[in-house]
């Protein structure tokens, strides 16, 4: 351990036990993965579940994936609606952000670190899912969290630093704060299934949907028939500028330019049409901003 992580374990009020020493590499630690691998969060955008559009992996210690995770969903990978009261704006997101950070972090204190897969989510149109490989407790099943329990971390180790840090309670309400969070927000109640060795929490936008047990035949073709609208509206260069912007939302010019072999000005002026066309918006400033494309 490095001199500050031990007088981070000092403050916490930890003892020097190797689990412990394991929990605080892992929670504060610059680069946890050369002790623990598959200590990482990776997050993906997909359009259909074979067609990926693009991802991301958050490293750093447990405390800082939570920050930087929230801070990529929110400002990269999903659409905020916009509302106003009086002069303030105010930005909605389809799942409730509480609810989100909350199945974060209860990913991130569960996971079984014995696995070398990272905390997984996968973020489609209309629905999410965090995962986490980590068996539940002995006895429990998915309707469990769904109502008052014992806290049981899957390490107590790390759910100790979590608590000590003000991130946790350390009450077993926090897939209970999950549910009550959507339903505070009038979204669906989140669904919990045991799967692939671990727990999924799935957020959905409606009421009834299941849209993560679609078959990929139907969605791919779905997207083929709009693909196939757009190619009639686009010239070429207009298609490939829209591809590598779903591709990547923060792409910019300059490297659409290289990527398609034209000029800055010939891009510049092909998005000029397709802003025109409201086919694609501007999100944010030139730095920092991202593309957007507006679903017809």
């Amino acid at each position: 351990l490095s001199e500050t992580n031990e007088k981070l374990i000092e403050l916490l009020g930890l003892t020097t036990s190797d689990g412990l020493k394991r929990a605080a590499i892992v929670a504060f630690g610059k680069d946890p993965e050369k002790l623990i691998t598959g200590a990482y969060v990776k997050i993906g955008f997909f359009r259909t579940h074979t067609d990926l559009l693009y991802q991301d992996e958050i490293h750093g210690s447990l405390l800082e994936q939570v920050e930087k995770t929230m801070d990529l969903l929110l400002t990269k990978y999903m659409k905020a609606h916009i509302t106003y009261e009086g002069l303030t704006r105010v930005e909605t997101f389809n799942f409730p952000e509480k609810a989100m950070r909350e199945a974060i972090l209860n990913a991130l204190i569960h996971k079984d670190y014995s696995s070398s897969n990272p905390v997984q989510i996968s973020v489609y149109e209309d629905w999410l899912m965090i995962y986490n490989n980590g068996d539940l407790p002995l006895g429990w099943t998915t309707e469990t969290l769904k109502i008052k329990h014992t806290s049981e971390p899957y390490n107590p180790d790390i759910a100790k630093v979590f608590f000590r840090a003000g991130y946790i309670e350390t009450w077993g309400r926090g897939t209970v704060n999950i549910v009550e969070y959507c339903k505070q927000a009038g979204v669906p109640e989140p669904v919990f299934e045991s799967k692939w060795g671990g727990l999924a929490v799935i957020f959905i936008k409606k009421e009834g949907m299941r849209p993560w047990e679609r078959g990929d035949e139907v969605s791919d073709k779905d997207v083929t028939k709009t693909d196939e609208k757009l190619g009639e509206k686009l010239g070429e260069n207009q298609r490939k500028i829209i591809n590598l912007m779903k591709e990547d939302p923060y792409v910019s010019i300059p490297k659409m330019a290289d990527k398609i072999g034209i000029s800055t000005t010939a891009v510049e002026n092909n998005i000029k049409k397709l802003k025109a066309s409201k086919l694609i918006k501007r999100i944010g400033p030139d730095k920092g901003g991202h593309w957007q494309i507006i679903d017809k």
